[in-house]
């Protein structure tokens, strides 16, 4: 009989079981070996590494794989444009989609200047945390920016800055991906084509009288942008004006609006803001 002293019998056991195990797993992983297609490795590459989420997939690697096993269109990354998209077709073997390139804009005005704080907000300086109890927000107007920045701390760009107490996008660095949109607890960020530089910088939903109580450059939708409109091209729903596709950029519409709540957004927006609000 062979017999093993101390802790030399553990130490063997152990060491065949080890044996044992690594040999399973070896079997395994080749027996249940997935091969990875080559293509999502190729999109992968070409793709920005912004991993901002903007095209509904859970970073760049995820989007090229969602590309390749799950048919997603070659189109939807913002930050690498049309030309990510041609190159992504190219991989595919499949005809580019037209994008429309977008950016964000901030549907408000309401510096402190126009729209006078109700309170001085002493809380954690972010828009998602002061939004979660009634009466935190410094704002009078509760459609309005509250200024504490969630949008610049998502946005991988550094499109975003706060500027008077609102939120200023650059459309030199904005990809319109719409990481900020979807984080804006207010909803007062929102995407546009940048060929479209005419838009309501408003996003109340009260009637006039309401509004300006606590903005003088809220909509009041008064509807005269809308009947001067030579497109047709303005509607007034839910007591804000609302500019459709088909608009032509002619201006009309902000010489005619009493409020100055309808502007150009073309502009560097820092500009603008530090304008209106002096």
């Amino acid at each position: 009989m062979i017999t093993f002293a101390g802790t030399a019998y553990p130490a063997i056991v152990m060491g065949v079981l080890g044996l044992a195990f690594g040999a399973l797993l070896a079997f395994a992983s080749i027996k249940f070996f997935v091969e990875t297609d080559e293509r999502v490795s190729k999109i992968r590459e070409i793709l920005p590494g912004a991993n901002c989420g903007g095209c509904g997939y859970p970073g760049c690697d995820g989007y090229a794989d969602g590309v390749v096993t799950s048919g997603a269109k070659i189109n939807l990354c913002a930050a690498g444009g049309p030309e990510v998209a041609r190159r992504i077709a190219e991989i595919m073997g499949a005809v580019a989609e037209d994008s429309i390139p977008m950016r964000a804009y901030l549907k408000c005005t309401g510096s402190a200047q126009i729209s006078p704080r109700k309170a001085s907000y002493e809380g954690v300086h972010d828009c998602k945390s002061a939004a979660v109890l009634p009466g935190t927000s410094p704002n009078a107007c509760p459609f309005g920016c509250m200024g504490f920045g969630t949008c610049v701390n998502v946005c991988v760009f550094g499109a975003l800055s706060i500027v008077n107490g609102l939120a200023v996008v650059d459309p030199d660095k904005c990809v319109g991906c719409g990481t900020c949109v979807a984080t804006c607890p207010k909803s007062v960020l929102a995407l546009a084509p940048r060929m479209s530089c005419v838009q309501v910088a408003c996003n109340s939903k009260w009637r006039g009288p309401d509004v300006k109580k606590v903005c003088s450059a809220g909509c009041i939708a008064c509807g005269l942008c809308a009947r001067n409109c030579p497109a047709k091209a303005i509607s007034v729903e839910n007591n804000i004006a609302v500019i459709g596709a088909n608009c032509t950029n002619c201006g009309t519409c902000i010489s005619k609006c009493p409020a100055k709540s309808i502007m150009y957004i073309t502009e560097k927006e820092i500009e603008r803001v530090e304008r209106i609000s002096a």
